[in-house]
Parts: C-alpha cells; sequence; structure tokens
C-alpha cells in the first residue's frame, strides 16, 4: 500500500509558504460562503471540515478570519472545527498547532466557544454524520487518487506519463472526483457549502512547477533517474517512485455538475462558481529581490522535500537500512538543490489552482 503523508513535525507548514499564501487568496471566498448556510436552530454548532490538512498550519490564518466572522454575525454560536486526514498524519503538530505550543498568533483553542478535533479518515469515505456539516473546505490536497492505477515507466508524474498510462491516471482521478462529492454532499446540512482550492491543468496548460521553462516534475524524474543511472538504486525502486495525483483541467471539475442525470447532480450539488488562479512562488519571488542563488536554492527545495519525500522514501527497498534510505534521499535532493544554484533560472513551484464553491440543495 501507498502511504501518502506530508513531512512531519511542522516542517511541512514551515517549508510550504506558497501553500498558505493560496490559502489566504480564497479566505474571502470561504468568509462568504460561511454566511449562506441556512438558519441553525438555537443550540446547534456551525460545523466545519478542513479535509486534508496536513498539519493545519498552512490553514491557520484564514480559520482565525472565518471564525471571527461566524462570531460577528452570531457572537453566542458554538463553532465545532474538524480537521481530516489520513491516520498516518502528523496529527500531533496539529494539535500542539491549534492549541498554541508552537507557532505565532492567537490560539484557535482559546477562543470561547470553539471546539476542535480531528478525524484520521480519508476524504474518500463519508466522515461525519449525515446533514451535519454547514461549511466544507480543502485546498491543494484532492490531487492525491485514492489508488495507483498503473506504474509509470520512464517518468514520476502522470503530466509526464505516456499517453496510455495518463488516460489510466485520469480515468481513475475522474472516478475518485465522483467519490469524493458523493461522500460530502451526505456530510453536508441542506443548503451547506463547499470551498475547494484543488491543483489543476488552467487554461494555458500550467500547473504545479510548470509556469515557465523548467518542469519540477522533469526536475524530479532526471535527478531520480541519474541514481538508477549510477547504480544507487534498482529498476524496481526508479519504477515505483510514481505520484499518486492527477491534475484534472476546470472543466473535468465542473463536468459532474453540468450533467443532470449525474449522480454528484442526482445528490442535490450544485457549482456555484469555478475559476483557477495561479499564486506565485514565493520563494522564487525573493530570489528575484536578493540574487543569490545558492540561497534560493536552499530555501527552494525544502518545499519540495516536504511533500514529496514520502514518494520517494516510499520507492526505495524497505530492506535497505533506514540510514542508507536516508542518504539516498539527501543525496537525491541535494542534488536537486545544486542544480538550482547552479542554474537558477526557470525554477518556481508556482501554485496552480481551480477553486470551486459548492451548495447542497436545500
Amino acid at each position: 500500500m501507498t502511504t501518502i503523508s506530508m513531512r512531519g513535525a511542522g516542517y511541512y507548514s514551515a517549508n510550504t509558504v506558497g501553500a498558505k499564501t493560496a490559502i489566504n487568496k480564497v479566505a474571502d471566498l470561504v468568509v462568504a460562503a460561511s454566511a449562506k448556510p441556512p438558519a441553525l436552530g438555537p443550540s446547534e454548532p456551525f460545523r466545519v471540515a478542513d479535509y486534508g490538512a496536513a498539519d493545519g498550519g498552512t490553514s491557520m490564518e484564514m480559520m482565525r478570519r472565518l471564525i471571527a466572522a461566524i462570531r460577528q454575525r452570531e457572537p453566542r454560536r458554538q463553532i465545532a472545527l474538524a480537521y481530516t486526514d489520513l491516520p498516518h498524519n502528523d496529527f500531533s503538530t496539529l494539535f500542539r498547532l491549534t492549541q498554541g505550543l508552537i507557532g505565532e498568533g492567537e490560539a484557535i483553542a482559546d477562543i470561547p466557544g470553539v471546539f476542535i478535533s480531528a478525524a484520521g479518515t480519508s476524504f474518500y469515505r463519508q466522515i461525519f454524520p449525515d446533514a451535519s456539516l454547514s461549511l466544507g473546505f480543502s485546498a491543494t490536497a484532492m490531487h492525491w487518487l485514492s489508488r495507483r492505477p498503473c506504474g509509470i515507466a520512464d517518468h514520476v508524474q502522470a503530466v509526464g506519463a505516456a499517453p496510455a498510462e495518463r488516460e489510466q491516471f485520469r480515468a481513475q482521478a475522474l472516478a475518485d472526483w465522483e467519490t469524493i462529492l458523493l461522500a460530502r454532499a451526505r456530510e453536508l446540512k441542506p443548503g451547506g457549502r463547499l470551498v475547494l482550492a484543488n491543483f489543476c491543468i488552467d487554461e494555458q496548460g500550467r500547473y504545479l512547477g510548470h509556469t515557465s521553462e523548467v518542469d519540477m516534475f522533469d526536475s524530479f524524474a532526471r535527478h531520480w533517474r541519474d541514481l538508477y543511472r549510477a547504480g544507487r538504486i534498482g529498476q524496481s525502486e526508479y519504477e515505483n517512485a510514481t505520484f499518486q495525483q492527477f491534475y484534472k483541467t476546470s472543466e473535468e471539475f465542473a463536468a459532474p455538475f453540468r450533467d443532470p442525470a449525474s449522480a454528484v447532480s442526482k445528490a442535490g450539488l450544485t457549482l456555484e462558481s469555478i475559476s483557477t488562479m495561479v499564486t506565485p512562488c514565493p520563494y522564487a519571488e525573493a530570489f528575484a529581490e536578493h540574487g543569490d542563488a545558492a540561497a534560493f536554492a536552499h530555501a527552494y527545495v525544502p518545499t519540495l522535500r516536504s511533500w514529496s519525500e514520502t514518494v520517494f522514501a516510499g520507492a526505495l527497498d524497505p530492506a535497505r537500512p533506514a540510514a542508507e534510505r536516508m542518504a539516498l534521499l539527501d543525496a537525491f535532493y541535494g542534488a536537486y538543490e545544486a542544480d538550482v544554484a547552479a542554474n537558477p533560472r526557470g525554477h518556481r513551484m508556482d501554485y496552480v489552482h481551480c477553486v470551486a464553491e459548492i451548495a447542497k440543495s436545500a
């Protein structure tokens, strides 16, 4: 079984400034959506879910804004905030962040009447009881597939796969999207809302790490291939490094809603709005100001490592000693960093998102 997780111990949110920036860009939409569900009963809490939250750090600022907006409308309304991710997620850091034991800013847990919980359950399953949520949110998570449909012979991600391989990933992604939406339809209260910011391929063919002349996934593939050609990893290890991901287009995201006969439409979900946005890589933007290639590379590569390491670690033979596996990973990311430092032009991990607001019929 493939293990999907972000690097733990706070490493993920500490090294993914771009993800936080992207979430903050959609905060206005989330806050506006929170005002649209029907009124709750006097004793009902406003229930919010953050799906695929990792360690919770990237959405913390947005959550403070959301809570403040709900409280401004209803000063006495209790708020139940649930974070979800896979069972091996770094929930320890999430709870320390929300409790104010690490990080900066007001601890969410210190806000009166806010109740925090977490669910170690995949968003490919129903996580909450029927008709219990007023608002669901997810960012930079639902490009991960429920299963890897096939291997990719000479690349690491579907964007570089052969046509037949890519079509298998696409079919899996479309089926998974329906599964995700139907689970959310059951969880949402009538009139409830979802705001989802998913990685995509936009109208100009751009996607994460591919908005310039350098393609991040091509770079991953090249450096992994170098380890194989040098005899440092075996063929199975080389071929097993496949991201269990797929980037859909806006049309593919919207398709289930535009078909009145689809299971999604019959479940009562409607697409209120959909658009794409690009969030510039903060490390590349800083490099444009300071011009220090080595410093740029040293800051940039850890953000790649924060979400990609488990893919390459999982490809290595588990019979290798742990120290040997870590040395290979350090060599892999070290080579990437040296490459960026020597040739910084074009290296940037701009975020490319499809942002959708979805409503459940009242």
